[in-house]
């Protein structure tokens, strides 16, 4: 199967199974608080992120609250987040930031978000998505898995995969895709035991059609 037809196939069916509208899995009421969730969420479920954060944005109500909360109580509010050492210093950094470079406002610009400390692109591209509804397209451990199986990618870099994803797939399904992904590689997909058998896409899945090809 050619690449434009397996990406035709495979958004085709990823619409047909799951919700095509924009969904986010971190919960979150301002802008701000889906960066600090999405930072948090760094080698660590949404779930547990969520749990977190909870408590964590009663405690925390504003920029300013995040900007100067003392390193070692924020540390321990995040804990369970794990890497919570980087974590808590890059939420300060980047909410001192964003009060003195951006005057309380959350930048919608790539640039911009990437130069607050601790934001890579994807969390970035999270934002940019869910904030701002601005195509982007999000790279997770799902996306980057199995995109990967499906082979619609070569690469085992996030920001390549990204440039790869965004040069293959139609615009409109940049933001939906992730989403879409995520739901299809926790229910089906599974990165241990993933469930090929009943998986709907299996026919246009490359590491499934190869595995038949070696059996």
């Amino acid at each position: 199967m050619k690449l434009a037809d397996r990406v035709k196939e495979v958004t085709r069916l990823l619409d047909e199974h799951y919700k095509t509208e924009d969904k986010c899995y971190l919960n979150y009421t301002k802008p701000y608080e889906l960066l600090i969730a999405t930072m948090l969420s760094a080698q660590c479920t949404d779930d547990r992120v969520n749990m977190v954060t909870e408590n964590l944005f009663k405690k925390y109500q504003n920029l300013d609250d995040f900007a100067n909360a003392n390193l070692e109580e924020l540390e321990q509010d995040i804990k369970s987040t794990g890497f919570y050492h980087n974590k808590a210093k890059n939420i300060i950094l980047a909410t001192k930031r964003l009060i003195e470079h951006y005057n309380y406002v959350l930048p919608s610009d790539i640039d911009d978000l990437t130069s607050l400390a601790g934001v890579g692109r994807k969390t970035a591209n999270v934002v940019r998505s869910h904030i701002f509804n601005l195509p982007s397209v999000v790279v997770d451990t799902h996306v980057k898995r199995i995109s990967k199986k499906l082979g619609l990618v070569k690469n085992d870099d996030p920001v390549k995969i990204e440039f790869e994803l965004m040069e293959i797939l139609p615009k409109e399904h940049w933001i939906r895709y992730n989403t879409q992904v995520i739901a299809h590689g926790r229910a089906i997909c599974k990165a241990r035991n993933p469930n090929c058998d009943i998986c709907f896409m299996k026919e246009c899945c490359k590491e499934y059609k190869n595995s038949l090809d070696k059996s």
